[in-house]
């Protein structure tokens, strides 16, 4: 199983050609950056941060979340670590998940 790490501040082009382990780091790096109700398809589909509640409470809420939400929609994909950080001035802050993909999975 390879481990990988994926970052919510990381803006990368789209690979339209990604298959494999390549095409699961990038759907769980789009999956970290999408809102909730933000696809008529889906509406469950993406994050729903606390937008105003910085505490620990919340970034766990929103840790069990994004473990979840990884899991149900990226198939093949197991959460090792999930953790947080802010930006200069704390205006933002950023998602980093460790996750494990076996390998040959597609």
């Amino acid at each position: 199983m390879e481990t990988y790490t994926i970052s919510s501040a990381e803006s990368l082009p789209i690979d339209y050609g990604s298959i494999g382990a390549g095409a699961k780091v990038q759907s769980v790096r789009f999956l970290l950056r999408s809102l909730i109700d933000t696809f008529p398809m889906d509406r469950s589909f993406g994050m729903d941060p606390p937008i105003d509640d910085p505490s620990e409470m919340a970034q766990n809420e929103w840790a069990a979340q994004i473990i979840t939400s990884i899991e149900r929609n990226v198939t093949g994909v197991n959460v090792d670590e999930v953790t947080f950080s802010q930006t200069e001035l704390g205006r933002r802050i950023i998602v980093t998940v460790k996750v494990g993909i076996e390998d040959g999975e597609i």
